[in-house]
């Protein structure tokens, strides 16, 4: 699972390769470490055109994992003596979100597959955890870091985030995993982000219907990555504009 990802190329470069008409980021620094929960530019279809705006990592997790989770806390506050309202309590269920997606029949995930929720969050560096190899491994196109991007879906949503926040307003994002290539699997076996790597991909992943879009949730060819960083958590090296 992808949960510490960078993107430290300026906006300018971002929009030009994007092909952005509107930017909604105000000042947008290098972002070394991006965390979940964090804000970070993604770009999406607009009325206008694409837009590169700023949202929140993670996606709402499915009603099942909120059920399960209100579940739990009831039964906890109900050991304790005290009286739930238990649809109160789950309206307030605090959901960090979900940041990747593998399975996309799920009914949950079908609903913003159109083009209209799908995105494009870019990147110049990812990592996957590994504590035997270092801890913090970080995976890039090649050591200058290019500019690429995740293939990703968006919502606003009304949840609760953080229970000191209480309930609000959010634009969300989260990104499509898939089988890891060889370089990642020597590392996280298990899965590696989508991963878009010239402008046709990403036009078909801005435009094309859903059932030829997802065709592109795949993992890259073998050889694709190198490991550009090791147990630290943040990449911040200098990074080139072109994809």
């Amino acid at each position: 699972m992808c949960n510490l990802y960078s993107i430290t190329t300026n906006q300018a470069a971002i929009s030009a390769l994007f092909r952005v008409v509107n930017r909604y980021v105000g000042n947008l620094p290098a972002m070394p470490g991006v965390f979940p929960d964090y804000t970070a530019p993604i770009v999406r279809n607009g009325a206008a055109g694409r837009e590169l705006v700023s949202a929140r990592w993670g996606m709402p997790s499915s009603s099942k994992a909120l059920m399960d989770a209100t579940k739990k806390r009831a039964e906890k506050l109900q050991a304790k003596g005290k009286t739930v309202d238990f649809k109160e309590l789950l309206r307030m269920e605090p959901d960090g979100g979900t940041t990747n997606i593998r399975n996309v029949k799920s009914k949950h995930w079908t609903r913003w597959l159109g083009a209209e929720n799908r995105c494009v969050v870019p990147f110049n560096s990812f990592s996957e955890f590994n504590r035997a190899e270092g801890g913090d491994i970080w995976f890039a196109l090649d050591e200058t870091r290019p500019l690429a991007c995740f293939a990703g879906i968006w919502t606003n949503w009304t949840s609760v985030r953080k229970v000191k926040e209480g309930e609000t307003t959010n634009d969300l994002y989260a990104f499509l995993t898939t089988e890891a290539n060889a370089e990642v699997f020597a590392i996280h076996p298990k899965a590696m982000p989508v991963i878009l790597t010239t402008p046709d991909e990403v036009e078909t992943w801005m435009t094309a219907p859903a059932e030829e879009a997802l065709k592109l949730q795949r993992p890259l060819p073998d050889g694709a990555l190198r490991i550009v960083a090791r147990g630290v958590k943040e990449d911040s090296a200098p990074a080139t504009t072109a994809i």
